[in-house]
């Protein structure tokens, strides 16, 4: 089943009665409470991912407990509406310490082959979405043929940065309707939509690294020591042209893309990139399939990514299930 991904963006009251979320909102001031609307309750396992995006919601901490029990990943925001925290179960698999001890126990050369995976498969993944956007309307659409032969002169480890050199490239490329257009987070738009979209994927990834049992802190290449989810940094790679082609679309969308605060972060489009996690992508079932199957994205990452990964660390595996990406 495909988990829910709830956002809060208004004053609310968040508690749990019967195994439900219970939503109360205040009424304005003034107003009789006889014309208070009902509270709205929605089940806790259904929820995936719950984003809090207003300094005045109030959440108790008997749903907070409820939330993490069921492996939901919760995201804070600032008071520039752009996720700054989260919080992940902290035992979210039976067979937990194994899988960290694996995890912790594996070898250089192991890690420099999968992050060699990540890289060719996100490569892929631009070269097939930047060729849908300089192909768009043609009746012939083919992946970007210099982000493949990037792809294919990628090494173990990455020792020659190939995914650097792709991602001027790509960027340099992706979006003509932005004159000048660079990536950079603290750029101008539509790097606020990339940041909040990349967020939202980036929560996704966490929570199912937690429930394959692994350490979302512990990287394959990421290793900064201030941050908490190297390894969700790592694997979300390959599935970030996804998120690009939700923006692209927006833009494509949006008349006069380039005019100020034509992308400002509206709540029609925050609802466009929360939907990130239920995408269609097609991934391999197994590690031997040769054909790909249709998943949504959240389970696709949890069942074949991140499930994948924890079998290679276990030596029971030697390839990551990564998506690819269609024209």
């Amino acid at each position: 089943m495909i988990k829910r991904t709830l956002y809060f963006g208004n004053p609310a009251y968040l508690s749990t009665t019967n195994e439900q979320l219970v939503v109360e909102f205040p009424t304005p001031s003034g107003t009789p409470d006889i014309v208070k609307p009902p509270p709205h309750t929605i089940p806790i396992e259904d929820i995936g991912v719950i984003v809090l995006d207003h300094q005045q919601i109030t959440i108790s901490q008997a749903l907070l407990a409820k939330l993490l029990y069921h492996k939901a990943a919760v995201i804070t925001c600032d008071a520039s509406h752009h996720p700054t925290g989260m919080l992940l179960n902290l035992n979210s698999n039976t067979l937990q310490s194994r899988v960290f001890a694996a995890q912790i126990a594996a070898s250089e050369p192991l890690k420099k082959q999968l992050w060699q995976q990540t890289i060719i498969a996100k490569i892929q993944n631009q070269a097939a979405m930047l060729g849908s956007r300089t192909h768009a309307g043609s009746l012939y659409t083919e992946p970007d043929k210099l982000l493949l032969n990037m792809a294919r002169e990628v090494k173990s480890g990455d020792t020659e940065n190939m995914e650097a050199q792709a991602a001027s490239y790509y960027w340099k490329h992706l979006l003509p309707e932005i004159p000048g257009f660079t990536r950079n987070r603290d750029g101008l738009p539509p790097n606020n939509l990339l940041n909040y979209g990349y967020a939202i994927l980036r929560a996704v990834v966490a929570r199912c690294l937690s429930g394959s049992g692994l350490l979302p802190t512990l990287g394959i290449h990421h290793r900064n020591q201030y941050n908490a989810y190297c390894l969700a940094d790592d694997i979300m790679e390959p599935y970030r042209p996804y998120v690009d082609k939700v923006v692209c679309d927006i833009i494509a969308t949006t008349p006069n893309p380039a005019a100020p605060d034509a992308l400002a972060l509206t709540k029609d489009i925050k609802t466009k990139l929360l939907a990130i996690p239920a995408m269609d992508v097609m991934i391999a079932s197994s590690q031997t399939a040769k054909d790909l199957q249709r998943s949504p994205m959240m389970i696709a990452i949890e069942r074949r990514t991140t499930a994948s990964l924890a079998r290679c660390y276990e030596g029971d595996a030697r390839k990551i299930l990564y998506p690819v990406m269609e024209m």
